[in-house]
């Protein structure tokens, strides 16, 4: 990575999202740059202003829910008629090859979901599908971390989806520009090396400018807000029986162009 500290100052990458406008031609010239070593990535905005979330986004996603035998009304395969926003509170976002909390004394039914988050640059309200795209910074990924007896005995998704370290980030932040049309994107993940995820962006119910659009109806968006979009199929909880993560398990989330997040379970102390 490029030194940029002579560039962006004290400024995090929440900062530098608000000032892109202003540091965008200085930022290109970072090639110019010495490299430097990080000796160890942190999230790429580790406490986002607002961490907002999309359940069941993938048609296949909501089909293996049907397995999942939770009498709650959010799991059932009905296709949503408009998108499932929730939110994550900001302090469960870690870094990108951090540890895991089983937090083994709140649940014991532990699961993982790779997603493209979208970063937003320019904030705004009323934004329409058209204009939602000039909204985006850029992207990164998010293994949005799930506790789901607390989903189903809550009957709501915050406390089960906002645990501490529930939402590892990063390893980078890209640019909409280097990344394009994120429709050709794939999103996959790997538990301790099978394969369990793997779909295209394309596959969402709703893409990118809707849910833009459907958040900041009545919502203000800020720059630094972070949008996760919805997992693929193949989660713990879709399998016959139930395939949850135990202490130890490396989850790996990865998205073309975007690298990967490699996380483990932490073993009880």
């Amino acid at each position: 990575m490029y030194d940029l500290s002579g560039v962006v100052g004290e400024r995090t990458l929440r900062e530098v999202v608000a000032d892109w406008d202003e540091l965008r031609p200085v930022i290109a010239a970072a090639k110019e740059l010495p490299l430097v070593h990080a000796p160890r990535l942190q999230a790429p905005i580790p406490l986002p202003g607002n961490l907002y979330a999309v359940g069941k986004n993938y048609r296949d996603h909501v089909q293996e829910f049907g397995r999942s035998g939770y009498d709650h009304p959010d799991l059932s395969t009905d296709v949503p008629r408009v998108p499932v926003v929730f939110s994550k509170v900001p302090s469960s976002v870690t870094g990108p090859y951090d540890a895991i909390d089983p937090h083994p004394e709140v649940t014991s039914e532990l699961d993982y979901e790779a997603e493209l988050s979208v970063i937003i640059g320019r904030g705004g309200r009323g934004i329409s599908r058209e204009a939602a795209m000039d909204h985006v910074w850029g992207y990164t990924i998010i293994n949005d971390v799930t506790a789901r007896d607390q989903q189903r005995d809550h009957q709501q998704w915050l406390i089960g989806k906002s645990l501490d370290t529930f939402a590892p980030m990063g390893p980078w932040a890209v640019t909409a520009d280097a990344i394009g049309d994120p429709a050709g994107l794939v999103v996959a993940s790997t538990v301790n090396g099978e394969l369990r995820q793997k779909a295209p962006v394309a596959d969402m119910i709703f893409d990118i400018p809707e849910l833009i659009r459907t958040i900041s109806a009545g919502i203000t968006l800020h720059s630094g807000d972070i949008i996760a979009t919805g997992t693929p199929a193949g989660v713990g909880i879709g399998f016959d029986p139930p395939r949850f993560l135990q202490p130890g398990d490396v989850v790996e989330c990865s998205i073309t162009g975007l690298g990967a997040l490699r996380n483990t379970v932490l073993s009880p102390a």
